[in-house]
């Protein structure tokens, strides 16, 4: 090529004229996948060959590891497959064994998107790209700025999803070598003549540069990896954080009474999500008074503004350090919720608690608070033996024993609902199941239940609403007529 040529060329590359070589990163703005203006709408990007795309997938760092992603490594197997047959656009249709090959391939590659439960390609990989947890959205989340080519590679890398994004049936199909497909019908012909290959939804105008700065842009709200996906979070065995992926879905809607409690607990919250300081929460009371579930309706109603809860088991207390270590780089906001709390003397959780509680320099952090619930006002257990110790400041030891839930910044109360309080639990939690029975008839049934029950309480208000709507005969009373 001449040297007028090639500059030519050059040039007709810069403006999105021809394709860049297989491999080379695309610039912004190019017309071809690059990040666009804001609201500007999106064009498909040009077809290009198997072993082109199947490049510029292998040459992602940024966003490496959806290379290892289910439906993308079904992809890469299909562009591979392709490449290696030597199938390139408008080269002439696959020999029977080969395409035999890639029709298995092909589907496949289908089958993955199905069973990831989605349907349509451009949509599953704008999810996959926006969660990704690689290391361009941590260095944003932990609150740094990107180097300007780790900037530039991420446009680049987006605009090789938004080229996947852009695959229909009939264009994967002719990507591959097997062209004669229209979306939603079948190409003709040796092994394709039988009409069997699947075909997935074809989505079109999906911009992906735009949706991924939109998400980073606002990155403590939505968040990034497993922390973007769901909002509840245990630790296993390891102390490792893993998702609860059907956590439990109690709103403040379906919580009857206690209205003081929940607006103490909302407000609190909504001040750690808004970076003011935040206290520790203790909630304290009888058993089945809606401490756990207040906690767990709160993070339900904020979750969609950026706050996540990580449950804590009691054993678990001393891995709180190094979590909070973890945490503290996220740009989200975390409860940390230990429930049923109660210690003995001489445990070793206690110290591990108080040591966190007091603000210890390993375990301070300022994107979690801990919200604790307990049935017992002093969180340690001790008998009158623990008092006739041979101590000779006993009542030094004692105070210290008796002082930890003092440590929480703020102390509720959940206490068990007296007669009045628990009827109109009950009536509440009835008429937002939509059962209609006669108030008098109502109030008597509760009675009885609570008596039977050994108690009123808010979970047995639950308890026995849930019965009358699964038809329980023994606790049903007569229906109102009318």
């Amino acid at each position: 090529m001449g040297k007028k040529n090639r500059r030519r060329h050059m040039d007709m590359e810069a403006e999105g004229a021809v394709d860049a070589p297989a491999g080379r990163r695309v610039p912004a703005g190019d017309g071809r996948g690059g990040v666009p203006p804001t609201g500007a709408a999106t064009k498909a990007t040009a077809l290009v060959p198997a072993s082109d795309l199947l490049a510029r997938l292998d040459s992602l760092a940024v966003f490496r590891a959806l290379l290892d992603d289910p439906v993308v490594s079904a992809l890469r197997s299909l562009l591979e497959l392709s490449a290696e047959a030597g199938r390139t656009q408008g080269s002439g249709r696959p020999a029977p064994d080969e395409a035999a090959r890639l029709a298995g391939a092909y589907a496949a590659f289908v089958s993955e998107l199905f069973a990831s439960g989605a349907s349509s390609l451009a949509a599953y990989v704008r999810d996959a790209a926006e969660v990704d947890a690689n290391v361009y959205v941590r260095t944003v989340g932990s609150g740094q700025t990107p180097s300007a080519a780790m900037e530039a590679c991420v446009t680049s890398e987006l605009a090789t999803l938004q080229r996947v994004a852009d695959l229909t049936p009939s264009r994967l199909l002719s990507c591959v070598g097997l062209s004669g497909a229209a979306d939603g019908a079948q190409p003709a012909g040796d092994v394709l003549a039988g009409g069997f290959l699947p075909v997935f939804d074809a989505e079109g105008g999906v911009d992906l540069a735009a949706d991924f700065r939109t998400r980073v842009a606002d990155i403590g709200r939505y968040g990034y990896g497993m922390f973007a996906r769901y909002r509840a979070f245990t630790l296993d065995a390891a102390g490792s954080i893993v998702a609860v992926r059907h956590p439990d879905p109690t709103r403040l809607a379906n919580l009857a009474d206690y209205e003081a409690q929940k607006r103490v607990i909302v407000d609190n919250t909504r001040a750690l999500l808004a970076g003011r300081p935040a206290a520790n929460i203790l909630l304290t009371g009888d058993a089945g008074t809606g401490k756990s579930s207040t906690v767990k309706a709160v993070v339900n109603e904020l979750a969609d503004e950026g706050l996540r809860i990580l449950e804590v088991s009691k054993d678990q207390l001393h891995l709180i350090p190094a979590v909070l270590d973890e945490l503290s780089a996220n740009p989200l906001k975390f409860i940390l919720f230990i429930d049923d709390l109660s210690f003995t003397v001489n445990d070793d959780n206690y110290a591990a608690l108080k040591a966190i509680l007091e603000g210890s320099v390993a375990a301070k952090s300022s994107n979690v608070a801990i919200y604790a619930t307990s049935n017992r006002r002093h969180l340690v257990r001790e008998s009158f033996a623990d008092r006739e110790g041979d101590e000779v400041h006993l009542n030094d030891t004692l105070q210290e024993t008796m002082s930890l839930s003092d440590r929480f910044g703020i102390h509720l109360t959940f206490e068990k609902p007296d007669k009045r309080t628990y009827l109109d639990i009950v009536r509440q939690l009835a008429t937002a199941a939509g059962i209609d029975y006669d108030p008098a008839d109502l109030d008597a049934l509760a009675e009885r239940y609570a008596l039977r029950r050994g108690g009123r309480s808010a979970r047995g208000a639950r308890q026995l609403v849930d019965a009358l709507l699964s038809g329980s005969q023994h606790v049903a009373p007569a229906r109102r007529d009318g």
